[in-house]
């Protein structure tokens, strides 16, 4: 590498300029005078000039020097502005995420309104949508998604789990009846979700012995979101398999009840996907941090 290449003999250069000593320097960046020495002719060498002229009681900037001494100021204050600006964006991460979340708003739409309050200067994007989609591909910078990763391409941060319950509401069970055991369900309405990627309906986690076939469970109604299901259930209009955080407030002001509580214990997690190989950000940085905050620890 050239002597030219390496910022550090510039700002040696300079602070001999400023000390008009090579002693003065070498105290102040704790080397030996001669080493000082050394790099400015090492400087010298590689610009074809000479840059200072050394006696015995002075040190005095050539011409060639002196116009030298303005480029160098240049390029170090050039650096010292480009090292302040990448420490305040860090220190106030700015500018546009885009995201891609589950249609799951009564979980993820509260975390988001409080990091746009704590990140006044991030742009939140935001693409509601339970499809596979391709993070890489489309240009997200992280999807919140629920199941666990396949794809290589992406780093993953598990965020934490979620129960699932089997839910109706109080006056579908009295006229249908409250089940006992998983095949009574077969004598009801069944409220289910269909994967958009697969197209496959979602199983329910019903207990069964060994080599016992699974129960072919009634389909009433299939629907790609959660909340039509919550809303059929609500109705009374038959069992849904729900995840927790959106029967929370139905299931504490009695509008909707669990069934099987005692037979069925199911989970979800959360995943947060970003494109790997790639420097984090500071905007994905404290998004990555302030997400898993408030979904890591939660229990099932």
């Amino acid at each position: 590498m050239s002597a030219l290449d390496n910022i550090g003999n510039l700002q040696t250069f300079v602070h001999v300029a400023d000390t008009r000593s090579f002693v003065d320097t070498g105290r102040l960046l704790g080397v030996s005078a001669s080493a000082t020495g050394k790099t400015i002719t090492r400087l010298e060498q590689a610009l074809g000039v000479r840059l200072f002229h050394r006696s015995t009681r002075s040190v005095t900037l050539t011409a060639e020097g002196e116009r030298f001494l303005l480029r160098c100021r240049r390029i170090l204050d050039e650096l010292d502005a480009a090292r302040t600006e990448l420490a305040q964006q860090a220190a106030a991460p700015c500018g546009v995420l885009r995201l891609s979340l589950p249609l799951v708003g009564d979980l993820s739409l509260p975390i988001l309104s409080a990091f746009m309050a704590t990140y006044p200067g991030i742009r939140l994007e935001l693409d509601f949508d339970d499809r596979l989609v391709d993070v890489v591909e489309e240009g997200f910078d992280a999807v919140l998604r629920v199941g666990e990763p396949s794809d290589s391409r992406l780093s993953a941060r598990r965020l934490g789990v979620f129960p699932r319950y089997l839910v109706a509401s109080p006056d579908y069970l009295a006229r249908r009846g409250t089940p006992q055991t998983p095949p009574d369900l077969l004598q009801h309405d069944c409220l289910h979700y269909r994967y958009p990627s697969s197209g496959k309906l979602e199983p329910w986690p019903l207990p069964r012995a060994p080599g016992e076939p699974a129960l072919e469970l009634p389909v009433s109604m299939v629907a790609n979101t959660i909340e039509a299901r919550l809303a059929f259930a609500l109705a009374g209009r038959g069992i849904g398999y729900i995840p927790e955080h959106s029967v929370r407030a139905a299931l504490a002001d009695g509008r909707l009840v669990r069934v099987l509580p005692e037979q069925i214990h199911a989970c979800g997690t959360f995943h947060l996907l970003w494109p790997s190989g790639r420097h984090v950000l500071p905007k994905l940085r404290v998004f990555i941090d302030f997400v898993s905050a408030r979904l890591t620890g939660v229990s099932c």
